[in-house]
């Protein structure tokens, strides 16, 4: 396992940017945080106390983790960072700027990465002196549980950068995929954007409820791809003739006028009432923390089941166990 940085800087602090450092704190990182925002320390202590609750649950140990300080500025975050995460909100300008401010401050040697969900690396470079050493790396909620991460390196940027990028996500017990070509919103947010699209047309036409569509999810084809993706779902599902049979007897069916895809129902004021009200309604007296407190459960107990058998994420959890070179810290608080 490549080594990690000794330092790492997370610019701009949601719940992503809390759970990036989360992440790297875990994995004995010491991390600056930059964000303006008063409620910073608040949202960084929660994520914090979820995610060595995850970890503790998982067996992961949770005894020596990096320390975190919290400045007044980008130059102070980047100092010294071999690492620098950028994780503000999805909005051109405020990437744009932001990136800018981090590209003239940071060591050359800096690795910097946008947690963007959208963004094309090279237009989002064109803010950057030094597009060369930058990539997005695009994580999913929670970052300090869910391993994946998927990098996408722009059209300045260099071979070894990309290397970089995925010797260092992997160190912090992630599962780097290289997304070579560039391609608004990546892998796996089209694929979920297909599923969302379809989603708000069943609850507009009045087909399905937020629950029932979030039951038939959980309770059906999800279980699946907890496990095993669509691709080698489908093989089985063809039997001995495996994809090529399936292809053959499922194929006409993507014809048939059943989806919406390149469609999206017009968000009406109607509309986003009914989707709030049903979700108010299916949420009943969990709040916000609560549910996200649920999802780690669940996370956790899926993550320990796919370790038991050597499938999925499982594997990941498997290569977080393996023994880490020496911390540098000594027995340290877990939370600021």
């Amino acid at each position: 396992m490549a080594e990690l940085p000794a330092r790492a800087a997370v610019v701009g602090c949601g719940v992503i940017g809390a759970a990036w450092a989360a992440r790297m704190r875990l994995r004995s990182v010491d991390v600056a945080v930059y964000d303006p925002s008063p409620t910073a320390s608040e949202v960084l202590d929660a994520v914090m106390a979820d995610a060595v609750l995850a970890w503790a649950a998982l067996g992961l140990a949770t005894d020596q983790v990096g320390s975190l300080t919290i400045v007044d500025s980008i130059a102070e975050a980047v100092d010294g960072a071999g690492l620098v995460q950028e994780s503000v909100p999805e909005r051109i300008d405020i990437k744009h700027s932001t990136l800018a401010a981090i590209d003239d401050v940071a060591p050359l040697n800096a690795l910097i990465a946008s947690s963007t969900s959208g963004y094309q690396p090279s237009d989002l470079a064109t803010a950057m002196n030094h597009p060369e050493r930058f990539v997005v790396a695009h994580p999913f909620n929670p970052v300090y549980l869910l391993p994946l991460v998927e990098v996408v390196g722009g059209v300045q940027t260099s071979l070894g950068t990309i290397d970089r990028a995925m010797d260092t996500y992997r160190a912090l017990g992630m599962h780097p995929l290289h997304v070579r070509k560039e391609i608004d919103a990546f892998i796996a947010d089209r694929l979920l954007e297909a599923v969302w699209r379809e989603a708000l047309w069943l609850v507009n036409d009045g087909i399905a409820t937020t629950e029932e569509i979030d039951d038939a999810i959980r309770f059906g084809f999800g279980l699946r791809w907890a496990q095993m993706g669509t691709f080698e779902t489908y093989r089985i599902a063809g039997g001995e003739g495996g994809m090529r049979h399936f292809m053959a007897q499922f194929g006409p069916a993507l014809k048939w006028p059943w989806t919406k895809l390149m469609d999206t129902p017009e968000l009406t004021d109607e509309l986003i009432d009914t989707i709030a009200d049903q979700s108010d309604a299916q949420a009943g007296d969990r709040s916000i923390r609560d549910l996200a407190q649920e999802r780690d459960r669940n996370l956790v107990a899926i993550l320990s089941a796919l370790e038991s058998v050597g499938a999925g994420a499982g594997q990941t959890l498997a290569q977080l166990r393996e023994p880490q070179q020496p911390s540098r810290h000594k027995h340290v608080k877990m939370l600021r």
